[in-house]
């Protein structure tokens, strides 16, 4: 238990952990004091990215100026502002506006390929109050008109500028700067070399400081660590704790570039998401690539008192990270949750963690990989 509030404790301190920022930076460096720590040799595993750097993003409305943040994989407006009137997205208004939760939804994706907006303000509808930004899937090849996310507070005075076809100006304006990451990797040998490695992976990075969002992720992973290399696994683990993530996976895209043909050719992945061990509406979700992994994974969960509560039928591609392993045919087992607080800037340890539960599944999950790193 102590644990758990020293690595989420200070990992939320920290600050706001966007890709290629200081506190990215910083947070590496701390990721990787933690691995030694352990007895495990961290490698800094850097790539390079061009940085979005917000000059300006806001928007005004009868005479109030609502500040955003815009879409990472979007167009801007530059320095100039653009105006016209504001109508709901999907209609012939220059400026529409949408109101989604921190996801992206296929509606408003295509509207941004093909519609006919000049901008978009996008309401972000998080589980609670304030702006919960969308990930930027497409950040290296971003497109369509600038969009401006604000946040749900604002939504009524939108909306009736919407209805009342009112005038609004939005401008986006960002610069692009050469920045790096890093992945944190570590490696336990194993008593057998040759046999094919188990990989356990997190995301590192985020929006905000991210404490239920990714602070569960980064226990359970160390953890595990900390179980396998007192266990003597029979096969090679090897850890990587991924930045990138909210810019579409950059840091295990990396990764997998690095390492050509590991997905495939692991023994199997464990990707420790998001959410999982959030306080505020938070219910477990389990994926996995098969129902072999599946009967382990709700064994383990259901010893230790933390059953599932929703699950990914194996016939839908799954979510997170999960994803890319799925789409490169391998073998997985997935965690991850809801969240009140997903995306918003109010997820701070001590409040937005369940303790008890995420211990518990720091526990499943240690018993899942070392089941999964036996001959």
């Amino acid at each position: 238990m102590d644990r758990i509030g020293e690595i989420i404790g200070a990992y939320d301190k920290q600050g706001i952990h966007r890709t290629g920022s200081d506190v990215d930076r910083a947070s590496a460096d701390w990721l990787a004091g933690e691995y030694a720590a352990l007895g495990v040799t961290p490698e800094r595993s850097t790539y390079g990215l061009d940085r979005v750097d917000v000059v300006a993003a806001s928007a005004t409305v009868d005479d109030t100026t609502l500040d955003g943040l815009p879409r990472f994989d979007g167009g801007t407006t530059g320095p100039d502002e653009l105006t016209g009137k504001l109508g709901l997205i999907g209609s012939d208004a220059p400026i529409g506006l949408a109101k989604t939760d921190p996801r992206s939804t296929p509606e408003v994706e295509e509207i941004r390929r093909n519609g006919p907006h000049r901008a978009i303000i996008q309401i972000t509808d998080g589980g609670r109050a304030g702006l919960c930004p969308i990930n930027a899937d497409r950040f290296t090849d971003p497109f369509g008109p600038p969009v401006l996310q604000v946040s749900s507070e604002h939504a009524s005075l939108l909306e009736k500028a919407a209805a009342d076809a009112a005038t609004v100006s939005v401008t986006i304006d960002t610069a692009r700067t050469a920045a790096t990451s890093d992945n944190i990797v570590g490696r336990i040998e194993g008593c057998d070399p040759s046999l094919a490695p188990l990989i356990v992976m997190t995301p590192r990075s985020g929006w905000w400081s991210c404490a239920s969002e990714r602070g569960g992720g980064l226990v359970v992973l160390l953890e595990i660590m900390r179980t396998l290399n007192n266990a003597s696994p029979d096969r090679p683990v090897i850890f990587t704790a991924n930045s990138g993530h909210e810019l579409g996976h950059l840091g295990l895209d990396h990764f997998i570039e690095e390492n050509p043909g590991i997905v495939p050719n692991a023994h199997c992945w464990i990707h420790l998401g998001a959410n999982f061990g959030s306080s505020v509406d938070g219910k477990a979700k389990l994926q996995a690539s098969d129902e072999t992994l599946l009967k382990l994974c709700r064994a383990k969960m259901q010893e230790v008192g933390a059953p599932t509560e929703l699950e990914t039928p194996l016939d839908q591609r799954p979510g997170g990270e999960a994803r890319n392993i799925h789409d490169h045919g391998g073998r997985f087992v997935s965690l991850l949750g809801t969240n009140g607080l997903f995306h918003n800037p109010d997820d701070h340890w001590p409040d937005a963690i369940d303790v008890d539960k995420t211990a518990r599944l720091s526990k499943a999950f240690s018993d899942v990989a070392v089941a999964l790193s036996a001959a």
